[in-house]
């Protein structure tokens, strides 16, 4: 448990992270957002685990940001005072949105992550399913991005993800209605994986994760994971020639690779030595990683 909000639990290399608010639908708080950075950093740190799976406690995946307090839960400028009525210093680490901090976080796990998405995932709820690797759905799943109907604007970095996710015709659509749409409409687009009968998301979720546990060398798997989201963004495959030849030079003779062949040409399943915590190649990470400011 990291916290009341946030239940963990590893069983065979897999970290299961829980929302766990199934009274408000889980229902998105500070508490919840701290918690599941927490456990993000749980599972780059533990060797242990090489998948990590988000789902949610009771009916909902995550209904959006607690906005049970009113309006004021979005009025930053009231929260940091009076300084903030003038001209405003927008580098302050204290106007960060609190969903594109938790967005930040997964896009920097080393370990694949898979959203199983159990019921409603709206606002927040949706956004923070962005930066997850592979997402899986519940045919009771709904989906919002509800932000221009809250006199709002989309937030934890979706104007980034989405797009590139389904598209910007699909990705604009669904921002400018701002509507609630259903789970075969996700998988159509391309937001979800796949669609499964509630009581099975859970189990094929699992049985994805066993794949990537089972034959996947987790210090490959761990560079594989940042250069396809990194290169997302580059200017030319150039880039991506770069730091693969980089990687693959670093790579080469190393006890995982041979392991990998010695195990693929004796026909039997592979054993690989390699840590995350201490064997990460001399190369990475080949990026500066921008501030905020």
């Amino acid at each position: 448990m990291v916290s009341d909000e946030v239940l963990t639990a590893v069983e065979d290399g897999v970290l299961t992270i829980t929302l766990n608010r199934p009274d408000k639908l889980n229902a998105f708080t500070p508490t919840m957002r701290d918690g599941m950075i927490a456990a993000f950093d749980r599972a780059d740190a533990d060797d242990a685990v090489h998948v990590v799976i988000v789902t949610g406690a009771g009916r909902g995946f995550c209904a959006g940001a607690d906005i049970s307090a009113g309006a004021g839960r979005f009025d930053v400028k009231s929260r940091l005072g009076a300084d903030a009525a003038g001209e405003v210093d927008y580098g302050r680490e204290e106007i960060r949105d609190s969903g594109g901090r938790l967005a930040l976080r997964i896009f920097a796990s080393l370990k694949p992550v898979i959203g199983a998405v159990n019921g409603a995932a709206v606002g927040v709820g949706a956004t923070m399913l962005l930066p997850m690797d592979i997402r899986l759905a519940s045919t009771t799943a709904k989906f919002g991005f509800p932000f221009v109907r809250r006199g709002i604007v989309p937030e934890a970095c979706s104007s980034w993800f989405l797009p590139r996710a389904v598209g910007m015709q699909r990705a604009m659509e669904w921002v400018a209605s701002g509507r609630v749409f259903p789970a075969e409409e996700a998988l159509e687009a391309g937001l979800v994986r796949s669609v499964h009968a509630p009581d099975d998301l859970l189990p094929a979720a699992r049985a994805l994760a066993a794949t990537i546990v089972q034959g996947s060398a987790p210090v490959s798997v761990a560079l594989a994971r940042q250069m396809m989201w990194r290169m997302m963004g580059a200017a030319h495959p150039m880039e991506a020639h770069r730091v693969e030849s980089r990687l693959l030079f670093d790579l080469s003779g190393s006890p995982d690779l041979k392991e990998g062949v010695t195990s693929f040409l004796e026909k039997r399943a592979p054993d690989f030595p390699g840590r995350v915590s201490a064997d990460m190649p001399p190369s990475y990470p080949w990026w500066k990683e921008p501030g905020f400011r």
